[in-house]
This record gives C-alpha cells, sequence and structure tokens, in this order.
C-alpha cells in the first residue's frame, strides 16, 4: 500500500514538472505584437520640492531669482562650490555677468515686478493713510527697500544680486529674534487678560478660576519624556517610528538621504524641523484645552535654532552631510543632556511683566484721549450738520417763496378813456361842478356865439399839436359879451378845462 501510494505520489510530481515545463516554452515563445496598438504607460514626471517659504516680505521675489540663476549651468556650479563667507562678501555676485542672456532678460522682468508691486503698496499705504491728495515721491521711498538697486528700477545688475543676498542674510538672521519677541509679546498679553479676567470674578469665582488653571498646567506637564533634539535617541526614534526601520540599523549617512527632501545635499532649517514632529506631539495635541499650538511653533523653532547652534560650523543656515555625520560622532550625540521644554522655561521675566502692563496703562489712556478728542469731533460736526440743515431748509424756502412770486399773475391796471381835456380822477383833482341847462351863468360869464367859439381855445392845446389862436393885447377892445370886470371886483382863475 505504502509502495503504491509513493508511486502515484512520483507520478503526480512528474506531471507538474513536465506540465511547468511546457508551460515556461510557451511563454518563452516570441509574439508579434502590434507596437502601434499598445498603450504604454506614462511616464510620471517627478516634480521638484516647492522651495519654503522664508517669511521675508520678497521671499517670492527671491526664489523666483534662486530659481531662474540655477537653470544656468555656470552659475549652479558656482554656487554649489562656493562657501557662504565668500558669498556675503559678494564674490558670487560677480559671476552674474557669465549667465546667458535668457536667464538676464528674465532677470530685468522679475525686478521690473518687484519694483511695480513696491510702488502698489506705496501706494496704498498712502491710501489708507489720508494722503491721496499728496505727491508720493516713489524714488525716495523706494530707498527703505534695500534688496534691489532703486535707481535702476528696468535692469537686473550685479548690484541687485550682491544687495538681495547681503538683504536676506542680515533679515533671515534677525527672523528668529523677531519670531521670539513676537511670541514673548503673546504669552505676556495671555498672562495679562487672565488677570484683568480675574478681577471681574468674585473671590469664589477666582479661586475656582485659579485651581482650574493650575490644574491644566499639571496636565500639559504630564507627558512622555523629550528626546533632546538632534541626538542618536531622538534621530532613532525618528528612524523606526516615522520611517519604520529597525533601531538597530540605524545609520547617519542613510538618515540623512532619507531626510533630505529635496535632495540638494543640505538640511535646511525646514527640514530639520521636520525631524522634530514627534517630540512636538509628546507635548501637544490640539484636542486638548491645556496644549497651545502657538507655544509648539515656538518649541520647534527652539529646536531647530539647537541644532543649527550645535552643527551648523560654518553658520549658513544650512547642515551639509559632512557636518551632520561630524556631529554624529561627538558627545552631545551620543549622552545628550536632557530637554527643558517651554513650561521650564517661562518666556518672559516678571521686570518685562511689568514693564508690558506699564506699556498697556499708557497706551490705554493715550486711547482714551484720542477717543475723548474723537467724540468732541463728533460733537462738533453734528452741530455744523444741525447749522447746515437749517440753513438748507431756509434756501428751499426762499426758492420756493420766488417761484410762488414767479407763478403769480397781477391784475393790469384799467383803462382810462379820455375825452377832450378831461383830468383822469387818479391825478386827486375833483372835477368842477357842470352847470345844468339852461341855468343863469355867472356875472362876466356871457353866451360866447358858436362863430366866436372857435377862437376862444384853451392855451393848453397847444399841447395837443394845434396851432395857438390869437389872444387879445393889452387896452384893446374886448369882442362883444366879454365886458371887463371893475378892479374892486375879485379876480376869479379861469379854468381852462372848465369851458362849456
Amino acid at each position: 500500500i505504502f509502495e503504491s501510494i509513493f508511486n502515484r505520489l512520483v507520478g503526480l510530481l512528474a506531471s507538474c514538472l513536465v506540465l511547468a515545463s511546457v508551460l515556461s516554452w510557451v511563454k518563452a515563445v516570441p509574439i508579434s505584437i502590434d507596437k502601434t496598438k499598445v498603450k504604454l504607460p506614462e511616464e510620471t514626471v517627478k516634480e521638484p520640492p516647492q522651495s519654503v517659504d522664508t517669511g521675508l516680505h520678497y521671499d517670492r521675489y527671491l526664489r523666483e531669482v534662486i530659481d531662474f540663476l540655477e537653470k544656468d549651468q555656470h552659475f549652479r556650479e558656482k554656487l554649489h562650490n562656493t562657501d557662504m563667507e565668500d558669498i556675503k562678501l559678494g564674490k558670487l555676485a560677480k559671476e552674474l555677468d557669465f549667465v546667458s542672456h535668457h536667464v538676464r532678460t528674465k532677470l530685468d522682468e522679475l525686478k521690473r515686478q518687484e519694483v511695480s508691486r513696491l510702488r502698489t503698496l506705496i501706494k496704498a499705504k498712502q491710501d489708507i493713510e489720508g494722503g491721496n491728495d499728496i505727491a508720493v515721491d516713489h524714488q525716495a521711498l523706494l530707498k527703505q527697500f534695500e534688496y534691489l538697486n532703486h535707481m535702476n528700477p528696468h535692469t537686473f545688475e550685479v548690484e541687485d544680486l550682491d544687495r538681495l543676498i547681503k538683504s536676506a542674510t542680515k533679515d533671515l538672521e534677525n527672523y528668529d529674534k523677531e519670531r521670539h519677541e513676537e511670541f514673548k509679546r503673546y504669552e505676556m498679553t495671555k498672562e495679562h487678560e487672565r488677570q484683568e479676567h480675574l478681577k471681574t470674578l468674585d473671590e469664589e469665582g477666582r479661586r475656582k478660576e485659579e485651581e482650574h488653571y493650575e490644574e491644566m498646567k499639571k496636565k500639559h506637564a504630564d507627558h512622555p519624556k523629550v528626546n533632546h533634539p538632534g541626538s542618536k535617541d531622538q534621530l532613532k526614534e525618528v528612524w523606526e517610528e516615522a520611517d519604520g526601520l529597525d533601531p538597530e540599523d540605524f545609520d547617519p549617512k542613510t538618515f540623512f538621504n532619507l531626510h533630505d527632501t529635496n535632495g540638494d545635499g543640505f538640511f535646511d532649517e525646514q527640514e530639520l524641523e521636520a525631524l522634530f514632529t514627534k517630540e512636538l506631539e509628546k507635548i501637544y495635541d490640539p484636542t486638548n484645552e491645556e496644549d497651545d499650538m502657538l507655544e509648539m511653533e515656538e518649541e520647534r523653532l527652539r529646536m531647530r535654532e539647537h541644532v543649527m547652534n550645535e552643527v551648523d560650523s560654518n553658520k549658513d543656515r544650512l547642515v551639509s552631510l559632512d557636518e551632520f555625520l561630524v556631529a554624529t560622532k561627538k558627545k552631545e550625540f551620543l549622552e545628550p543632556d536632557s530637554w527643558e521644554t517651554l513650561e521650564q522655561n517661562q518666556a518672559y521675566t516678571e521686570e518685562e511683566m511689568r514693564e508690558f502692563e506699564e506699556q498697556l496703562a499708557r497706551q490705554e489712556e493715550d486711547l482714551n484721549l484720542k477717543a475723548a478728542d474723537l467724540q468732541k469731533q463728533r460733537e462738533g460736526l453734528e452741530q455744523q450738520q444741525e447749522q447746515l440743515n437749517a440753513q438748507k431748509i431756509e434756501l428751499q424756502q426762499a426758492v420756493e417763496h420766488m417761484e410762488r412770486i414767479k407763478t403769480q399773475k397781477v391784475p393790469p391796471p384799467p383803462e382810462m378813456h379820455l375825452q377832450g381835456n378831461a383830468v383822469p380822477e387818479s391825478l386827486g383833482h375833483d372835477p368842477p361842478p357842470v352847470p345844468p341847462e339852461n341855468q343863469p351863468l355867472p356875472p362876466g360869464h356871457q353866451d360866447i356865439p358858436p362863430e366866436q367859439q372857435q377862437q376862444h381855445v384853451p392855451q393848453n392845446q397847444q399841447d395837443l399839436g394845434q396851432e395857438p389862436q390869437h389872444i387879445p393885447q393889452e387896452n384893446q377892445p374886448l369882442p362883444p359879451g366879454h365886458n371887463s370886470l371893475p378892479h374892486d371886483s375879485p379876480q376869479m382863475p379861469l379854468d381852462h378845462n372848465n369851458v362849456p
């Protein structure tokens, strides 16, 4: 039985071997394939890593200039072979004369764009400050931007590259200091607001608030041990947890190549800061009330500065592979001291806090004075507005009154029809009484025959354009019916308008 089973197994094994050989022969037979119908897999082009923002206000201009300069083969070689001290002294800037015409043309365009951007910023600042009507001297204001030559806003020259390198180096050196000062002000402001809040509470409320504050501090301090930044223990932890490698196989050179993300042969500041993420996660959790994420970024900055000071021997703000390997052989790398976190090192002193509060008090007093002054100005403007409104109403009323006068129709004076030499009543003279017919005339007024009436025309008829009649002279005999009056008779005035 055993022999028969054995023979069957041998036969089955032989059959499997034959089948395997046949399959290998089938796969080995060349097959004619129409390559025009075969879609080849697309090759994925690996994009170069983007440069990290330096935090400078001209960061974009700086990165674009460096990117275009590195496209020139000659300049790229000089850049990688020049010492940082020589770069600071301006020796690298002189190599700009040897770059290609295409690169120079693009650099000219970048400079013109940057000058235009700065002028726009200056104009916007003037508008915000209320100086719209003031002429802006752009050339004078551009002097404050030392990283470019404002006297030549059109072309990128050696002086521009020299200015850019020196300004970026100086500004980056001051950048960390400014960040520390900002964080210190943040911490003091936070403490000041906490103290002001306590003043608004009663005794029981203050006690509870203080207890809660101390409890949060204890919870924040209760975290795993933080390794010394840049030490072997810290890097091996990254090697094991982030890279997934065996800590016993830790190799500094391999570690450097793994975390040189842009492959330029250097650890820059951002690549170094990325190495401390695991340590920071031990201390800070964004979901915890007691953990402040701004404090976490300050802790990251402290760790990076510490490693740079220990490893960056030429102070170019970069860690080369050689510098890194040298640092791994030092005692500080193998047996480091313990690392003190922020809660063990307060960001400010008591004296600085006192000065800060005094400064806040002065600022508050100034703001109150300005607020009172603005209130007075507001009241004055409101009074002026009321006066203007009253004047406007008076003006409108005057205009409406004039319009009514214009539209009102004044009746014309009545027509007067005068007969002969009659005087209108409006002249103020009462008309003499007209004697009725057949009434005897007064003495001396005899009837004048009709043929003689034409000779007695009133004198004022001359004004009507008629020729004057003959007037009898003195001592000339009167016509019949006109007797002379006695000398003792009263003189009666002759009314020429009362001729019957």
